[in-house]
């Protein structure tokens, strides 16, 4: 993982588009609620940096859901720095909602689309399941339970790329929970970002989700898959 690559990518190459998204994000953070991250160099490398190091994994003109987006971490940075990328960010909180779109009116983002529905409800939507290339998560849930969510998104073929911290336990604690849900790990890719260890975590989609997934009304929370 070349850090040092991102690190251009957000405060040379794009800078421009990433400055108009960290004053976006300072100035409605507050309103939102959008992240406890508030000082400005944490925000770069924390959110920017991080949220671009697993462009990599994403097929060129991949059709992309992000699930649980928040403040936008990891499609709007990825979104800057691959624009044939095209995203559905999936955000159960209105407001939430509200700044993303600003974000995407504000950077002037093509091909992004924000739908303000529970997770759970667009993996059952014909609109929305087996639809994408791959799907995104990055600080939502556990491993087992963000499988559940996201899996369902993926085409037979595609991929799930999860953001995380140190995830030797949850790899260990999803195994089940990827093989029922149609998933094979392709690859966990540890690295380390400014002292703190983070993994991006590719599942690659070989079989159809069974349909009883997601289960709904909490399950996949309160009673993951183990």
């Amino acid at each position: 993982m070349d850090i040092n690559h991102y690190r251009e990518l957000v405060k040379k190459e794009y800078c421009d588009k990433f400055n108009v998204l960290l004053e976006t994000l300072v100035e409605y953070n507050k309103m939102f609620n959008l992240t406890a991250i508030t000082q400005k160099d944490d925000i770069i490398n924390k959110h920017f940096i991080d949220s671009c190091t697993g462009e990599a994994y994403f097929p060129h003109g991949a059709a992309v859901a992000e699930i649980g987006s928040g403040g936008g971490f990891p499609s709007l940075p990825l979104k800057i720095i691959r624009d044939d990328l095209t995203f559905t960010l999936v955000e159960s909180t209105a407001k939430k909602c509200r700044y993303l779109d600003i974000c995407v009116d504000k950077l002037g983002l093509k091909g992004v689309t924000v739908e303000n529905m529970r997770a759970e409800d667009g993996g059952k939507d014909v609109k929305f399941r087996e639809k994408f290339d791959c799907c995104v998560a990055r600080a939502v849930a556990r491993l087992n339970t963000l499988c559940e969510y996201c899996m369902p998104y993926v085409k037979v073929g595609g991929r799930f790329i999860a953001y995380k911290g140190d995830a030797q336990e949850e790899l260990k604690e999803a195994q089940r929970a990827i093989k029922v849900l149609g998933g094979e790990l392709e690859k966990a890719d540890p690295f380390d970002l400014n002292g703190e260890k983070r993994t991006i975590v590719v599942i690659r989609k070989v079989a159809h989700t069974p349909k009883i997934y997601p289960r709904g009304q909490g399950k996949e929370r309160k009673n993951p898959i183990v």
